[in-house]
């Protein structure tokens, strides 16, 4: 496609988002009254306000403003005898993303995937139904008036057993399915599809504080951790050297402001001791579990080695960090830990697409095929050998 026509239906877009900013929000009302009993996490997924208007707006300017995804040339050869051989980035082709009750992944997720050249299906959660299928007509007429096909971006109203069947028989011809849930919906796919498929993994972000280190910036880290619970990017678990300075202070300082941020502090039984105000558990099921509410889980660990060890066996593989001053010891653990962003003395929150510089993502990847981290525009491409000849034959 060319790149003009692309970019013009995001801009489009983006005013079409505009001039129906308050049916968007009226629509998403309705999705929220519609589930008024739904727990605060999913609440904030929900929910669309002004600012999240304004980031889906942001999102697709960003997206227009990139560079083309499609026909880079990743690998030119000419022989000898004048044949030659150039490999380029082409399209999927038809992607499906299945993800949670976020109305913002329809607009990103879409632009995402049409400035690459793909067509996309969206499924998303039924308490988003209203939001999405407006914001989805929105995208369609656009389309429509750029002198696209419509069906570049489709909205798919079905029920689980239909989805289910989507996935497992493929019968809308999907070259790339990613899920974004949680494990039960990653597990299915994963384990049912014919295609290949992108994992958007669940978060479950460690958090190292090491023996030397700044204190102030580590809870001013933990606390931005949990500013937002129902991320993917939002920080779980906490391990402490237990040779820290002070520790039994610093143990009660943390705890005393994450309490005051509303946030309930658990710990392993060792650390609880220390402070009164931790719910003690030794329940090994606490530490793979993605919390997606307001609450963090500290223990405490001998060393580097042991914090590394705990993070690769228990994270999702999404994001962690080390707070420390020295340097040697941050090295070592960024490129030793296993997960697809890794910080040193930086917020988890940082792991977004917007946030590195590449626009609108389509789904953070945990896994290490196809790209790892932010899937965005210039991501979603595989790559196609295009030889040219005169009647070449091989010998």
């Amino acid at each position: 496609m060319v790149i003009s026509e692309k970019n013009n239906v995001l801009i489009n877009l983006a005013e079409l988002l505009k001039k129906n900013r308050p049916e968007i929000l009226r629509q998403n009302q309705l999705d929220m009254n519609s589930f008024s009993d739904m727990d605060e996490s999913m609440r904030d997924r929900l929910k669309v306000d002004e600012n999240k208007v304004e980031g889906m707006i942001r999102s697709l300017l960003e997206v227009a403003s990139q560079d083309n995804p499609e026909g880079k040339v990743l690998y030119e050869f000419i022989r000898e005898d004048g044949m030659k051989v150039v490999n380029r980035t082409v399209p999927f082709g038809t992607i499906l993303i299945i993800y949670e009750s976020r109305p913002d992944v329809t607009i990103e997720a879409a632009a995402t995937a049409f400035k690459a050249g793909n067509r996309i299906l969206l499924k998303g959660g039924k308490e988003s139904f209203n939001t999405n299928t407006f914001l989805t007509g929105l995208w369609q007429q656009s389309l429509s008036e750029n002198g696209f096909d419509t069906n570049f971006v489709e909205y798919l109203n079905l029920s689980r057993d239909e989805t289910q069947k989507l996935i497992k028989e493929n019968t809308r011809n999907v070259d790339i399915i990613i899920p974004r849930g949680g494990d039960n919906l990653i597990n299915f796919v994963t384990e049912n599809s014919s295609v290949p498929v992108i994992v958007s993994g669940r978060g479950n972000n460690f958090m190292y504080v090491d023996d030397n280190c700044d204190t102030e910036m580590a809870i001013r880290l933990i606390v931005n951790g949990k500013k937002r619970i129902s991320v993917c990017n939002a920080l779980d678990k906490v391990l402490i050297n237990r040779n820290l300075t002070n520790l039994n202070d610093k143990i009660t300082d943390f705890v005393s402001q994450l309490n005051n941020k509303g946030i309930e502090v658990w710990g392993s039984s060792e650390i609880s001791e220390l402070n009164t105000s931790i719910t003690g558990t030794d329940d090994e099921a606490v530490l793979f579990e993605e919390f997606m509410a307001p609450k963090i889980y500290f223990a405490l660990v001998d060393d580097l080695n042991e914090a590394i060890g705990m993070i690769n066996h228990y994270s999702g593989g999404h994001s962690a960090v080390i707070v420390t001053n020295d340097t040697a010891k941050a090295d070592t653990f960024m490129q030793k830990v296993n997960c697809a962003a890794v910080y040193h003395n930086a917020s988890t929150r940082f792991t977004d697409g917007g946030q590195y510089g590449v626009g609108a993502e389509i789904a953070i990847s945990t896994q290490k095929l196809h790209f790892r981290g932010p899937i965005c525009a210039q991501e979603l491409v595989t790559n196609k050998w295009f030889v040219y000849g005169e009647g070449h034959i091989r010998e």
